[in-house]
């Protein structure tokens, strides 16, 4: 049976993988909205389309999909059949009956592949196992050293990995694709860090071939930031078309979900917030090489090192969450000004962009009251009384595996998009 179901695995991959890298853009979009019978081309609903339906469980049975598509019988029997011959989709047991012959069930297979999740951070890796509907099956974390590069992290991290697989029960065949994140600027297009002031030695460097001798699966790569605000848009927050999340760590940066897309800019840079010039910070050195940036007074990097100066044995943003959680008062202030800050720092994007909601993540989480409520001052008192009048700020749902599980996310919306799974089956008859 285990031999059997890896060769559906083996042949689903084979299957889907010709489409994925022509349908990596620079942008995508993140909410699968349903279609009807005919969209804005004028053309019928189509399979993928259909399989997106099911996923979010919109639609449950066949009679279900004619009423939202508008397609005939048959056309809805053929896509189905199409969905359930690749696995994707599966009946399970009768529905209730409302006089005829009880209709059967449709649902998303979510245990017919997985996906690998790497979020690399400074000084941890967080890596986990996932099934196609992004629940971690196994889990892992990686403590380096600061300043580790990638031809020394990276062969241990694809280890681990493929130790994780193992441990979740499933061969590497079932891996259907692999999500990365990464703190700064990400090439995606090259897989690669652009510019890190964090990651020394990583900028340039194509992680792809890493993970070839464990899978041929596509690998895509972002920004951490980005993908935290995947992991909200996937969960909590499905419903929302606007939200930023300001990750608050040792660098400080943000992810934009605006009208439904991810905004990732023209090169990639977009809510690069840290570096706005602030006045607290003139002539201040920060680490980009420039002078005068949020995050050479707000960062977590900042608070090791203004607490260093006064004699306290800090090395980790960290320490000093543990320090203000014990109640040191220098540890206490540092953190809510450093909340003042970024409030400051981001009242001009609540205003541009009139998010409904601002999710707080990141380390400085584990000092979630104490940083909000300098934010929020900041933020109420600069922002417009309209832009933040159904304003939400609220933590992480994820806490400090909101980066993997955006990562895994990140890696999902590509292998099962619509137009994805469209381009596969069209490849595959």
């Amino acid at each position: 049976m285990i031999t059997a179901l890896a060769d559906h695995l083996f042949s689903l991959f084979r299957w889907l993988q010709p489409s994925f890298h022509a349908l990596i853009p620079r942008r995508r979009r993140i909410i699968r909205r349903p279609r009807t019978a005919s969209g804005s081309s004028g053309t019928p609903a189509s399979a993928g389309e259909i399989f997106a339906l099911i996923r979010d469980a919109v639609a449950t049975t066949r009679s279900d999909i004619r009423r939202i598509t508008g397609l005939s019988r048959t056309a809805v029997a053929a896509r189905v059949a199409d969905l359930t011959d690749r696995g994707l989709v599966v009946e399970r047991q009768e529905g209730l009956s409302t006089g005829g012959r009880p209709p059967t069930l449709l649902a998303f297979n979510s245990d017919a592949g997985a996906v690998l999740a790497a979020a690399i951070g400074r000084s941890r890796t967080h890596l986990a196992v996932c099934n196609l509907a992004g629940r971690m099956l196994a889990v892992t974390d990686i403590d380096e050293h600061v300043g580790v590069g990638p031809e020394q992290l990276m062969p241990q991290l694809v280890k681990r990995l493929e130790a994780l697989v193992t441990e979740a029960g499933l061969l590497p065949s079932a891996v259907l694709g692999v999500g990365v994140s990464l703190p700064g600027t990400v090439d995606q297009e090259r897989g690669c860090s652009l510019d890190s002031p964090v990651m020394n030695g990583w900028d340039g460097v194509p992680l792809g071939p890493y993970f070839r001798d464990l899978t041929a699966a596509p690998v895509l790569v972002d920004n951490d930031a980005n993908v935290m605000a995947l992991a909200e848009r996937h969960g909590e927050y499905r419903g929302v078309d606007d939200l930023v999340l300001l990750k608050l760590s040792t660098g400080l940066g943000a992810g934009i979900i605006s009208g439904g897309m991810l905004q990732r800019g023209a090169v990639g840079a977009a809510g690069e917030y840290g570096h706005n010039k602030v006045p607290a910070a003139h002539n201040l050195s920060c680490r980009c090489g420039d002078t005068g940036c949020l995050e050479t007074v707000a960062s977590g990097w900042a608070l090791v090192r203004a607490l260093r100066d006064q004699g306290h044995d800090v090395g980790h943003l960290r320490d000093v969450i543990d320090l203000a959680n014990r109640g040191d008062s220098e540890a206490r202030r540092l953190i809510r000004e450093s909340g003042r800050l970024v409030g400051e720092a981001v009242s001009p994007l609540v205003n541009v962009l009139n998010p409904a909601v601002l999710v707080i993540g990141g380390d400085m989480m584990g000092a979630y009251d104490l940083l909000v409520a300098g934010l929020r001052e900041a933020l109420y008192g600069n922002a417009t009384a309209l832009a933040t009048r159904t304003l939400q700020v609220v933590p992480a749902t994820h806490g400090e595996r909101s980066s993997v599980i955006g990562s895994a996310a990140l890696i999902l919306d590509t292998i099962l998009d619509a137009d994805a799974i469209d381009a596969a089956l069209q490849s595959g008859r």
